[in-house]
């Protein structure tokens, strides 16, 4: 097998049903998706693949693709060895999102409307009402189009036997999509030849699919609307992201103190003067988005947003209120809404789950703990997610108090061993554990799903929490086998700069045309930074999902 790949499976599982592996189906033996990389990887020495692997992260701190790991700017992990996912096997996926997103859709449409599903039990009034995430605000503000939800990322993961399940819907802020395209950038320049050989499927389209689904949402009478990205500041974990989406897309990145709203309408300050805004594509959350409705401290916002949406003066992408889908006991509901709004069956599983309020389920949990995977219902980034088994006794005694004391905050889930794929840590190629965040567009008419997604990867062993946040990193996700790139007479030179080429605009610059903030502003800015810094945890800034 080469030196890359020995010691592979000398590590049993540490667990019940040992992982699926995505590169093998037998000790030395590759499936079919990966029978190329797997060649190409065994023709390499370690120290070859370490070193392309060392490029990656000076590429990426060059660019600035970074995050925030415990206060310290990081270059985002990237793993030299991609995922593959063959084109027969991605169409089942794309149609599990793309039902997943019609229904979710629905289901909020429903919820800040006559709420159908409610009057016909399909789900409890309290659960809905009592979601963290659930805001009266948004009731009565319609979408021009009827989207509310223009950008989602579902998280996937495959189980021991290797079929795909939806872990959780993020459909307030996903992040992660610029790691996506860059990602790609770099991958297209250290594996060029592999992207002829098993045609991979471009990502590059996702910028102009974006901008395309924000302009669809504009208000009536609009035609060529003003699209802004909305952002919490410079000192977010994720502004990497929101600044290379708005020079992909061609618009203004702006910050809360850039906008002012004025006869129910959003107006952007500019060296030229006021510029309408038509279209907020928010990176913004909801308890920061207007200090008139949510956080009267909030700095991050503009005053008067949401009156200008409820009058239909702007559209503010993803719609406010969309965090009440992204509740996971609402979670556990969503392959009844995919029946009842769609008249189907779901084609993408849930992993089994314990709602904590039924009769018997706190009991059960607790005998169980040890053994069960716990979460809160409005987490993320993995945080305050307890692993069972991995648990001390002091942190199960704590958590089952707070079980006990509020069962309507978690679910609980069996430990599911997620699927592995080789992936460079110190002492070779070894099996980590990944999942899979695919990214939809909805422009209204058509839901778009980007062709691979986010695959996050564990790096330590046995570790199942994935969370750039939690120390995971990520790996380039192809979809292949498609004849997209076959019919067409494509060398590796003009393959790689096709892949590369969207991401040309990466390097970040200062915005010369919008308006110089005024200098009384210097005494706030410490707050600024504090509510920024702070938006990571508290969903604002949404970093922390990714």
């Amino acid at each position: 097998m080469g030196e890359l790949f020995d010691g592979y499976d000398a590590r049993p599982a540490r667990r019940g049903t040992p992982p699926w592996d995505e590169m093998f189906s037998a000790p030395g033996v590759a499936r079919a998706p990966y029978r190329d990389i797997h060649a190409a990887l065994a023709r390499m020495t370690q120290e070859e693949l370490r070193g392309r692997t060392e490029a990656l992260a000076d590429s990426y701190l060059a660019q600035g693709v970074t995050f925030d790991f415990a206060g310290e700017e990081r270059p985002f992990p990237l793993d030299a060895v991609p995922r593959v996912i063959e084109q027969a096997e991605w169409t089942k996926v794309e149609a599990g999102v793309k039902q997943r997103v019609k229904a979710l859709e629905a289901f909020l449409s429903d919820v800040y409307g006559l709420q159908r599903a409610v009057l016909d039990g399909v789900i409890p009034a309290g659960l809905i009402s009592s979601s963290s995430h659930f805001h009266r605000q948004a009731f009565g503000i319609e979408p021009a189009n009827g989207v509310r939800i223009q950008v989602s990322g579902i998280d996937l993961i495959r189980d021991e036997q290797g079929e795909w399940r939806v872990l959780e819907d993020n459909v307030r802020v996903p992040s992660g999509v610029s790691y996506v395209i860059s990602n790609r950038r770099v991958m297209a320049q250290t594996l060029p030849e592999l992207f002829v050989s098993m045609r991979v499927r471009p990502v590059g389209d996702y910028p102009q699919r974006l901008l395309a689904a924000l302009r669809a949402s504009a208000p009536q009478g609009v035609d060529d609307p003003t699209v802004v990205v909305l952002t919490p500041g410079v000192y977010n974990s994720a502004y990497f992201e929101h600044t290379l989406l708005a020079r992909l897309m061609g618009v203004e990145l702006v910050e809360g103190r850039d906008l002012y709203c004025s006869g129910g309408r959003v107006f952007m300050r500019t060296t030229a003067g006021p510029t309408r805004v038509d279209v907020i594509y928010r990176r913004v959350d909801d308890e920061f988005l207007d200090p008139l409705q949510f956080r009267a401290d909030s700095m991050l916002g503009s005053p008067g947003l949401m009156l200008a949406a409820r009058l239909g003066n702007v559209t503010i992408a993803n719609a406010v209120g969309n965090g009440v889908a992204d509740d996971k006991l609402v979670y556990t509901y969503l392959p009844d809404l995919i029946r009842y709004y769609l008249a189907e069956e779901p084609i993408l599983p849930n992993v089994q789950t314990w709602r904590l309020e039924e009769p018997g389920a706190l009991e059960e949990v607790l005998d169980r703990l040890d053994e069960l995977v716990v979460k809160p219902v409005d987490g993320s980034g993995g945080k305050g997610l307890v692993v069972g088994p991995d648990a001390s006794k002091e942190q199960l005694d704590e958590l089952r108090a707070r079980l006990q004391r509020d069962p309507r905050g978690w679910i609980a889930q069996p430990v599911v061993q997620l699927s592995t794929i080789p992936t460079l840590v110190d002492d070779g190629l070894r099996p980590r554990h990944a999942d899979l965040r695919p990214f939809a567009v909805n422009d209204g008419s058509d839901v778009w799903v980007l062709p691979g997604g986010l695959t996050r990867v564990a790096l330590p062993e046995g570790q199942l929490v994935v969370n750039s946040s939690q120390g995971g990193g990520s790996k380039d996700t192809w979809v292949v086998g498609t004849d997209a790139l076959a019919s067409n007479d494509h060398n590796i030179q003009g393959l790689v700069a096709e892949q590369a080429a969207v991401t040309s605009a990466i390097p970040i610059i200062t915005e010369p045309h919008l308006q110089d903030h005024n200098p009384q502003d210097a005494p706030r800015r410490d707050q600024q930074q504090q509510q920024q810094q702070t938006a990571d945890h508290a969903g604002a800034g949404e970093g922390a999902s990714c």
